[in-house]
């Protein structure tokens, strides 16, 4: 009988518990919820002032010729290499039959970065 009483002493005392746990719980969920709320209203207002800094920087740019775009595309293709993942789907592409400009379309690359992909692995053109 003494177990018994205990036992339901303890549920009770648990259940008195679990309402104020309840609410210290919630109050932290909405706590979170409103700071990642904020933190995302930021970031979108960075993005937009990193947007208008970038127009500003290419408005006072000087205009490019022909020749200098053509360079600084060769010398971004050399700095920035193309992810293994992108070389296989453009072996693929190429096996499966499709041209240089529909490889180059679908893998968001230039015909040249494609080109130079395919020489780079053997496969002719």
């Amino acid at each position: 009988m003494d177990i018994e009483l205990i036992l339901l002493s303890i549920g009770l005392i648990c259940i008195i518990l679990s309402f104020f746990i309840g609410k210290s719980t919630r109050k932290s969920e909405e706590e979170i919820e409103n700071v990642s709320i904020s933190l995302h209203q930021e970031t979108n207002q960075l993005k937009k002032r990193l947007r208008a800094v970038e127009e500003e920087l290419m408005i006072g740019a000087a205009p490019v010729t022909n020749g200098q775009q053509q360079q600084q595309q060769q010398q971004q293709r050399k700095q920035k290499p193309v992810h293994e993942i992108i070389i296989n789907q453009i072996l693929s592409l190429k096996a499966q039959g499709y041209s240089v400009p529909e490889i180059a379309k679908r893998s968001s690359l230039s015909n040249e970065e494609v080109i130079d992909v395919l020489k780079s692995r053997g496969v002719a053109l």
